[in-house]
């Protein structure tokens, strides 16, 4: 799931005035909207001026995000590294990559490396895993350890999440394959064209974990970003393969669907009487229960160890679940360490200060392996 969260256009806070039919409309649409695989590009920023010795930025909420970030535009892709000083003018970063932006309409990207691991420059190989509904791309990058980290990105979000923490899974000797999954770009569309948040995708993860079985790996890590933690909560639970995983490292974890749609419909200025309607409509679709994906009440029978970073500001993915699943991992026998980090949104706490995050899963996983 991605930092703007879902779209809702066009549905203000004057809801209750709509009444009961016109709420159960809105619920359903709101179901729609998050079943549907749809990408759209948007550029909701804009860049004043730019040259080799920096970038200026129409204020925002967004730009003004310390740290390291891409910056997207229709044709292109630079980094932008912390803000130098905000004035009357703007937010004037420094250009760190890529090419000098043109003025224009722009978008603050957690992802600023594209379009491989050899952008971070690593090597690997393209590989095809054969998931239940067909090849799904995936990157191999290779390693000397049998044991191997299965990245697992976000809903809307695509394998470019993990290449900010590649080379210190290669620095690590750990083999690492950056999967697809049902309804990527690359990969198959499920039969039914919807999203089934974790319900069904977990399948394609399994998929991948027995592909680097056979290949050489013995024992498995787990690296997820934001919807991926509710994929590989499923894994855990109804996977034969899930005892291969011996560590977890969780960015953003969605463990709560129905907290993140109400976070969600807040966004929106949606009451939150429409996700009870959303949800029903949602598990009439694909079937989902969403009980299943309250890892606090249903944890699932694997638990490893897991290393949780979470940004307190996060508007997409509430932090209020993750702490309490957190606290309550010691009666859940399960490890988990909780890191929080201010001032970003979602996903993008490497972005506030990568040193820090990359120190982070190295201990974490030096310790763990």
């Amino acid at each position: 799931m991605r930092g703007r969260g879902l779209a809702a256009a066009g549905v203000g806070a004057g809801l209750g005035m709509l009444g009961a039919a016109g709420a159960l409309g809105v619920g359903r649409h709101y179901a729609t909207v998050l079943l549907d695989p749809a990408r759209v590009a948007a550029y909701p920023e804009r860049v004043l001026h730019a040259d080799r010795g920096g970038v200026t930025l129409a204020t925002s909420r967004l730009v003004r995000q310390p740290g390291v970030w891409g910056l997207r535009w229709d044709q292109g892709l630079a980094v932008v590294g912390p803000i130098v000083r905000e004035d009357r003018r703007g937010v004037h970063r420094t250009l760190l990559q890529g090419p000098v932006p043109p003025e224009g309409p722009a978008v603050v990207d957690a992802g600023p490396f594209d379009p491989d691991p050899a952008s971070r420059g690593l090597p690997f190989t393209e590989v095809a895993i054969p998931t239940p509904l067909g090849p799904a791309p995936a990157w191999h990058v290779p390693g000397d350890r049998d044991t191997w980290v299965i990245a697992v990105h976000g809903r809307g979000g695509r394998r470019r999440e993990a290449l900010r923490v590649l080379p210190v899974l290669h620095a690590l000797g750990l083999p690492t394959l950056v999967i697809s999954y049902r309804n990527d770009d690359d990969a198959p569309a499920s039969p039914d064209g919807h999203f089934h948040l974790g319900d069904s995708e977990w399948e394609d993860m399994e998929a991948a974990v027995r592909w680097a079985q056979e290949h050489g790996a013995r024992r498995v890590v787990v690296a997820a970003w934001s919807m991926g933690a509710a994929i590989t909560g499923a894994f855990l639970d109804r996977s034969a393969a899930a005892d291969l995983v011996v560590a977890q490292v969780w960015d953003a974890p969605l463990v709560d669907w129905r907290a993140t749609l109400r976070r969600q419909a807040r966004n929106r200025l949606l009451p939150p009487q429409l996700v009870p309607i959303a949800t029903v409509s949602a598990r009439r679709r694909i079937g989902i229960d969403f009980d299943d994906f309250d890892l606090l009440r249903h944890p699932p029978a694997r638990r490893p160890p897991t290393l949780i970073v979470h940004s307190t500001p996060d508007t997409a993915v509430p932090i209020g679940p993750t702490r309490a699943l957190a606290a309550a991992g010691p009666a859940l026998d399960w490890p988990i360490r909780l890191v929080e980090v201010a001032g970003v949104e979602h996903t993008a706490s490497w972005n506030a200060d990568p040193e820090r995050y990359e120190q982070l899963v190295t201990e974490f996983l030096t310790a763990q392996l």
